[in-house]
């Protein structure tokens, strides 16, 4: 069995003291969490500033959704080619273009004089973002090789990954209450100057895949299956499940995916080696944070609506109450990495922190006109925050551990490549099922009664409430059956995975 020992990649800083460990990973650990933060945060941040845009810029209800769908498109359709981009022409590099054309697409947002303007702007947001998301988390994947130390790194950046969603409503809701919506987007060059002075003064760059070559046929086929798939989705939410925008660009999604798989078995430099994917754990924590992704959605955005809509929650005050759920899952985080998985395995820990943020998701579903934040919302929030604590950060680790360096980068953009379809798929499906809840209860009743329509909100809400916890219960029972027991083990034809 093959083994690939972390501690001779020579991708690593090269500042090391006299035990030959870097002595600057930590601070390379803070600059990759700020360029994670900035990359996440910016799929939720603009969320609540759309209405004080949408006023400022005089776009439609029906344009409003290509904001959000703009940046999911370009970052989503194009991560494995970042992840490709950072392997073969060095990590450094990609990382630093990657913060520089994020800040200067951030600031061209924030200038939008017009409609085509701001979506122009989200779109290059994603295009740099998928070059940067993989860089980052494959810099952290070569940057920690002692297996403690790497356990509290992924705690961290996993934390991140899970509450980015969180802190962008916080930091939207606070900009845009104290200064003007176009800050939800300047506010990324102060996140950029830091990670971007930080990346050229600390990171070190090696070309692992330089021998290799892009793989254009594979690239084609990924690039447009991924945006057929998500453009799909999105179709789903304005359309309907029947249009064909819907089902046409979902079905050509599938089979552009399907002809990638096929062509990566027979190409000569293949931009997704299947030793990257043969691996039951990694493979199973891939599915892991796809469901995540999907599940997560039901907690921001219909929770949102609901503090904001229902208890008349200020943007601000609605961001300050998702606190405690990111502090449980920063605290959790910690525990699942460093204590839990070490000691007992991913097969138990994953699927017991899938069931606990199930428990929380259906708990959730108690909310009503008359609920209180402290009784029916706190709580619960906390639940599902450790929940997705134990899951998270294990999965990202567990889905580039040991992996050979010169895959580092694609495997990294493989775990984004997941979290983003996950949640293009959980925007959709809750989207449309909250609606229909909507509709199913006012049928039969009078529309015009404002306490009708109110309690048809809260019926789409616990709607999507109740098939989140679903998909997190799925999880449980998927993650228990994939992953194996123990740790430390390895599929004999995957990419190596490193015993330490």
């Amino acid at each position: 069995m093959s083994q690939t020992s972390l501690a001779e990649d020579t991708s690593t800083p090269p500042v090391t003291d006299a035990h030959g460990v870097s002595r600057k990973r930590w601070w390379i650990l803070g600059i990759i969490g700020i360029a994670q933060l900035m990359v996440v945060l910016d799929a939720t941040i603009v969320n609540i500033a759309l209405p004080s845009a949408q006023q400022d810029l005089g776009f439609t209800d029906g344009n409003r959704q290509w904001i959000v769908t703009a940046y999911a498109l370009a970052f989503a359709s194009l991560l494995l080619l970042g992840g490709r981009i950072a392997d073969l022409f060095g990590r450094k590099p990609a990382f630093l273009v990657g913060v520089a054309g994020f800040a200067g697409a951030s600031v061209l947002g924030g200038a939008s004089t017009s409609f085509g303007m701001l979506v122009t702007a989200r779109a290059l947001q994603g295009v740099f973002g998928a070059l940067l998301a993989p860089a980052a988390l494959s810099l952290l994947n070569t940057t920690f090789t002692d297996a403690k130390e790497r356990a509290k790194a992924f705690s961290v950046y996993g934390a991140i990954a899970g509450a980015g969603g969180a802190v962008g409503l916080l930091l939207g809701g606070v900009l845009t209450d104290a200064l003007d919506w176009r800050w939800t987007l300047y506010v990324n060059v102060v996140f950029a100057v830091g990670a971007f002075i930080g990346g050229w003064l600390l990171l070190g760059n090696h070309r692992d895949a330089a021998g290799a070559k892009l793989d254009l046929p594979g690239t084609l086929l990924v690039s447009a299956g991924l945006f057929s798939l998500v453009y799909g989705f999105s179709n789903a939410e304005t359309h309907d499940w029947s249009s064909p925008q819907t089902w046409g660009f979902l079905a050509a999604g599938a089979v552009l995916l399907s002809a990638f798989a096929w062509w990566q078995t027979r190409a000569k430099h293949p931009l997704l080696p299947m030793r990257v994917l043969l691996d039951r754990d990694r493979a199973a924590s891939f599915v892991a944070v796809l469901i995540t992704g999907a599940g997560m959605f039901g907690v921001f955005l219909f929770l949102t609506y609901y503090l904001q809509l229902n208890l008349g929650f200020s943007p601000t005050k609605t961001g300050v109450a998702f606190l405690p759920m990111v502090a449980a899952m920063m605290v959790m985080a910690q525990v699942s990495t460093t204590v839990l998985v070490p000691r007992i395995g991913p097969k138990i820990v994953i699927p017991a922190g899938f069931a606990i943020a199930a428990v929380g998701m259906a708990w959730l579903t108690g909310i009503g006109l008359d609920a209180g934040f402290a009784t029916h919302v706190l709580p619960q929030l906390i639940l599902i925050g450790a929940g997705l604590g134990v899951v998270m950060p294990p999965a990202m680790a567990l889905a580039t551990s040991g992996i050979a360096p010169e895959d580092a980068g694609v495997a990294s953009a493989t775990v984004n490549t997941m979290q983003q379809v996950g949640g293009s798929i959980g925007t959709a499906l809750l989207n449309t099922l909250a609606a229909s809840a909507a509709t199913s209860y006012l049928a039969g009743r009078n529309p015009a009664d404002k306490l009708t329509q109110a309690q048809a909100t809260i019926e789409s809400y616990t709607t999507a409430f109740w098939w989140s916890a679903g998909f997190f219960a799925a999880g449980a029972v998927i993650a228990f059956l994939l992953y194996r027991r123990g740790a430390g083990q390895q599929d004999p034809d995957a990419a190596p995975v490193v015993h330490m």
